[in-house]
């Protein structure tokens, strides 16, 4: 039950920043380019992915509710791997347009126009959706061995995997492959190494543009690091604490909710002013309604 207050908070903060940050851009229309769209999609991805798992692990928590059936089971890892994996389709989308406006300026708005984007996001969605659906299909075919407890506080594919009686090497290969793939690591490098490189050439001062460029990849070095001792932990033989592999799992999800709001959308400059200039207004509401 301790467990419950932390989990609670780090919840709390993930749905009143993305909440905040999803109001600001759909209220402003000043903000509807396509890098605060892209944010905004984000914060809705972030706000979604823990509504997920987080309510019934603190429930769990509070109430020792362990019991799941198995077609829940298999929609909840669905559902959490399928939106996981459109998110890291918008990271794809947000390192081009930084290529984009720091490589080819003048033809940035041609290229981030919404046909090219629909043209970029379904096939990848269509993708994301086979992958993922082959991966739980194939969970859920498994034959399970009795005493069906699982060792996580959420349907994890390799924590359900592993309670199969048979050979789940297939699985296991076909859930790291979904996850490389998903991930689209080499699209998302060599994107940002391709913006290095040619701020490098220009000899001018690229500090400016490459400054969200920074904090882009801050947050995805340390979810992608985070995702990797997550699944390799359940697959490769170590002497890792259970407990340890199941705090990773729950923080490659919960992490990037609670956080990417701070590092995605204050060091923009016109989302930082507009949520200054709301705060402000409520300070002074707050101050003339108790004067």
């Amino acid at each position: 039950p301790v467990l419950f207050v932390p989990f609670s908070i780090m919840f709390t903060i993930s749905l009143l920043a993305n909440s905040l940050l999803l109001y600001v851009v759909a209220s402003h229309r000043s903000l509807h380019s396509p890098m605060c769209i892209l944010i905004a999609g984000m914060a809705c991805v972030d706000l979604s992915l823990p509504l997920f798992f987080i309510p019934n692990m603190l429930l769990s928590f509070l109430f020792d509710w362990r019991s799941i059936s198995l077609i829940g089971c298999l929609l909840q890892m669905h559902l959490i791997h399928f939106v996981g994996a459109f998110q890291s389709t918008l990271l794809v989308w947000m390192a081009l347009d930084r290529y984009f406006a720091i490589c080819t300026p003048l033809g940035y708005h041609d290229c981030m126009t919404l046909p090219r984007f629909l043209e970029f996001i379904i096939p990848c969605l269509i993708r994301n959706f086979t992958l993922n659906t082959l991966m739980v299909g194939m969970a859920g075919g498994l034959v399970f061995c009795g005493g069906n407890v699982m060792n996580h506080c959420f349907c994890e594919h390799m924590a359900l995997v592993k309670l199969a009686c048979g050979n789940i090497t297939v699985n296991s290969l076909l859930g790291l492959l979904t996850l490389f793939l998903v991930a689209n690591f080499i699209f998302i490098t060599i994107s940002y190494i391709v913006i290095f490189v040619s701020v490098l050439h220009s000899g001018k001062s690229g500090t400016k543009a490459l400054r969200t460029c920074v904090t882009h990849i801050v947050v995805m070095v340390v979810s992608l690091m985070v995702a990797l001792i997550a699944y390799l932990s359940y697959r490769i033989r170590n002497s890792l604490p259970a407990a340890i592999q199941v705090f990773f799992s729950t923080m490659y999800l919960l992490f990037p909710s609670c956080f990417s709001p701070i590092i995605y959308g204050i060091p923009t400059t016109e989302i930082r002013q507009h949520i200054l200039n709301m705060l402000t207004c409520c300070r002074r509401f707050h101050a003339l309604t108790y004067s």
